[in-house]
């Protein structure tokens, strides 16, 4: 059978990865076993195609194969094994993009907090930090990207996976009514889409709730990552942000005592 596992990245790697899978499982109804299956096809609402093709032989996908076989217009007669790769580049990644925009109604509905959706004038800061912490922004970029939407919000939002980092206490400082989203990936991915301004960091996380923000004005940083492809976020409607270069990483956090 053709499959993804839990290695090789957190829940949006897997999404992203599971969802090329499920496009090209679609086109020869094989047979799948994905990676947090219930998160991503029951929670978020985003539909995994399982399909009734098994085979004895098993051919490995990365990311440089990816288009030959979702272009392929023979049957694939094989197992897809889809763990030796990422599938982040733009190419890929613009092909799930609109494929999760014609087919939004589905995560929509299974969004709790779907009432929100065209529904509010507030601001989604996606702030990665922990394992990437020497790869974030900064604070140059989060503060920039809220100027621009100056006097046109009602609340701004963080969701993050380090509250207690020195760049989240910076910008609560300088915005003290600022609101902590502290939710389980789901619904912080739930509750950021649903919001008109959603203002993103590098990383598959962020690019997943950019992806699902569907009626929002999406920002992220215009620069190429050092850990990610920019791919991700490129030719998406997408509004590019960059940072004065010395402000595109954030300190490492001091201990807390």
């Amino acid at each position: 059978m053709s499959f993804t596992t839990s290695g090789n990245g957190q829940l949006c790697n897997q999404i992203i990865r599971n969802l090329a899978l499920s496009l090209i499982a679609e086109k020869n109804n094989l047979y799948v076993t994905y990676s947090n299956f219930d998160k991503i096809n029951n929670k978020l609402g985003i539909i995994l195609f399982v399909g009734k093709n098994k085979y004895h032989n098993t051919e490995i996908i990365g990311g440089g194969d990816y288009m030959e076989y979702f272009q392929s217009k023979s049957a694939i007669k094989c197992n897809l094994n889809f763990m030796h790769g990422y599938f982040q580049n733009k190419q890929i990644t613009n092909i799930l993009y609109n494929h999760l925009r014609l087919n939004k109604k589905h995560i929509m509905d299974k969004n709790p907090y779907k009432f929100r959706y065209k529904n509010n004038n507030d601001v989604f800061l996606h702030i990665r930090l922990t394992d990437a912490v020497d790869f974030n922004p900064g604070m140059n970029y989060y503060d920039k990207c809220i100027n621009i939407i100056v006097n046109e919000y009602d609340n701004i939002y963080i969701g993050s996976d380090d509250f207690n980092h020195i760049l989240i206490k910076k910008l609560k400082k300088k915005y003290p009514k600022i609101i902590f989203i502290e939710k389980d990936p789901i619904n912080t991915i739930q509750f950021g889409s649903t919001c008109k301004y959603v203002i993103l960091s590098h990383g598959s996380f962020s690019a997943v709730i950019g992806y699902l923000a569907f009626f929002s004005k999406i920002y992220y940083p215009d620069y190429k990552p050092k850990w990610c492809p920019l791919g991700m976020y490129l030719d998406k409607g997408f509004i590019g942000v960059t940072p004065s270069p010395e402000e595109t990483v954030t300190p490492t956090p001091t201990p807390s005592l």
